[in-house]
């Protein structure tokens, strides 16, 4: 009889703890606990699917029931063992939590493991996708989760543990486990391929663990398919047709022509992946993740450490790094990222795909407020002083001027301090209606409530409120304000106009002189601006 045939992601399966990739963190701690002999009644796996769970589960399951145990690295070969690693141990039961979700089912497996195990150490109870059971089923099960016999031990995992009552998590040792890195997804399909005798290239491998999202299960699975699609030679192209991904060239293509505002390379390689039939919803996200990563690398400091790509790509990132700017990549990532929901359920993926790339080019040429002034600091560095043609018309020193806070320009600023705190703080503005300006004196602007309403004032009179208000009246006075809140009648109604010192108004500037400046005209050509109007 011909050997059945097992699929990569059964023989390839860890049976040891070392053996496990990218989940260093939860095999060290478990393999610290059975030596030093701290071994918890109840343990918590969380994380997506094809990480590990379930294999870490039946890994500590061996260690704890193996004839040489408990021990870090289980022998494989006892009866315990090999039972095990079958799935037919009398002592390690595996517990669908989907189709065993019922309270009475929880009822049996609690009058069940009051019974002392077959022939093993420990009676382990591994339930999967424990978020599914139901409320009644959690609850039977507390019991004998907080207090359960000495011979019993519960593992569980889950890829939700937000529905999981707290009550449980509260009774379990919790561990996290990761998505796998891309580059350790690739080192363990290359060990693969090599014993399937399999030849791939590095592109293939790599376009495999981006398919994959961090799974060890589905990179297996993937791989699996391939070899029976392509026989034992695998190149890129296989791995992109039979999944709809698009090559990283065309990436980089793509995301080039983003960054030097070349629309029409954007949208032809955009027409040329559409027209092969390539998942554009797909090629969005990807697009996303790459400017992620760009905009790490931009940032500076330790951004090179946060990113999880093969060299070949970190190579092309640095390279984009050194031609844009962080706030230039965020514009991008904003633009792109308004289209993501959109396209999801777009009858023409296409159109809103083009749309997103012209705003994201657009947004990209966009010059903040901050670029701008670095910009015109560094004209003046440039410049220097003015050519001695211009400096030939010398203006006029500032003078210092005094001008008086008229009744009407505080009545004016009062109002629009509380339309503005209006719009914060809309029952505040309720309680200012009919207050007015009484006086200004020493800078404190002394604000009147009419005696009818004289409670309103201790609801006013907050630090916030006062902190707006006096933000918005120095914006209108053009000085520091400090507020007063008083009853009318027990203050003078005139207002008393003091001489406060004003800023020194713009010097009187000749146009054309002002026109023909080299920081201003250096200024209009960089920003390709033009001079509306000049105010003297």
């Amino acid at each position: 009889m011909a050997q059945q045939y097992q699929v990569l992601a059964r023989k390839w399966r860890p049976q040891q703890f070392d053996e496990v990739v990218g989940q260093d963190h939860v095999s060290t701690t478990l393999k610290n606990s059975i030596e030093q002999s701290r071994l918890a009644h109840a343990y918590l796996f969380v994380g997506p699917r094809g990480i590990g769970k379930t294999s870490i589960a039946r890994i500590f399951a061996k260690a704890l029931n193996c004839i040489k145990g408990p021990t870090a690295t289980p022998c494989d070969k006892c009866d315990n063992c090999k039972e095990i690693a079958a799935g037919n141990s009398l002592d390690v039961l595996e517990i669908d939590g989907a189709s065993n979700n019922g309270v009475e089912q929880v009822r049996e497996l609690r009058d069940t493991c009051r019974y002392t195990p077959a022939r093993a150490k420990f009676k382990i109870y591994i339930i999967d996708e424990v978020h599914m059971l139901t409320t009644a089923a959690f609850n039977a099960l507390l019991k004998t989760l907080e207090e359960p016999p000495a011979h019993v031990k519960f593992i569980f995992a889950t890829t939700d543990p937000q529905k999981v009552l707290p009550t449980i998590l509260s009774r379990c040792q919790r561990f996290d486990l990761r998505r796998i890195p891309s580059t350790l997804l690739v080192n363990h399909l290359k060990k693969i391929t090599k014993d399937e005798k399999v030849a791939i290239d590095d592109e293939a491998l790599t376009a495999i663990a981006r398919g994959a999202e961090g799974g060890m299960r589905d990179a297996e699975s993937t791989l699996d398919q391939l070899i029976a699609f392509c026989g034992d030679k695998i190149a890129e192209k296989d791995v992109l047709s039979v999944f709809g991904l698009v090559a990283q060239d065309k990436i980089a293509a793509l995301t080039d022509a983003i960054i030097d505002g070349n629309t029409n390379i954007a949208l032809k390689t955009l027409k040329e992946l559409d027209e092969v039939g390539k998942d554009l919803q797909r090629l969005l996200a990807d697009l996303l993740d790459h400017y992620r990563n760009l905009l790490v690398l931009t940032i500076g400091g330790a951004g090179a450490e946060l990113v999880d790509v093969p060299d070949m790509e970190l190579e092309l990132l640095k390279q984009q790094a050194g031609r844009i700017d962080s706030d230039a990549v965020l514009r991008i990532i904003d633009a792109l990222a308004g289209a993501e929901a959109r396209l999801r359920y777009a009858l023409s993926k296409r159109i809103y795909f083009e749309i997103a790339l012209v705003r994201a080019i657009k947004a990209r040429e966009l010059i903040g407020l901050e670029g701008v002034l670095k910009k015109l600091n560094e004209l003046k560095s440039q410049l220097g002083s003015a050519p001695a043609a211009a400096a030939s018309s010398p203006r006029p020193a500032p003078v210092n001027l005094v001008r008086e806070t008229t009744p009407a320009s505080l009545d004016e600023a009062w109002t629009y301090a509380v339309e503005h705190l209006g719009k914060v703080t809309p029952l505040a503005k309720t309680y200012l209606v009919g207050t007015k300006p009484l006086s200004h004196q020493a800078g404190t602007l002394t604000i009147g409530f009419d005696p009818e309403f004289a409670e309103r004032r201790e609801f006013v009179d907050t630090a916030r409120n006062r902190e707006i208000l006096q933000a918005k009246l120095k914006e209108k006075l053009h000085t520091d304000i400090s507020l007063k809140f008083e009853i009318a009648d027990s203050v003078a109604p005139a207002i008393k106009p003091v001489a406060v010192a004003a800023k020194p108004p713009a010097p009187i500037v000749n146009a054309s002189d002002f026109k023909n400046d080299p920081l201003i005209k250096k200024a209009l050509e960089i920003f390709k601006g033009q001079i509306v109007e000049v105010r003297k």
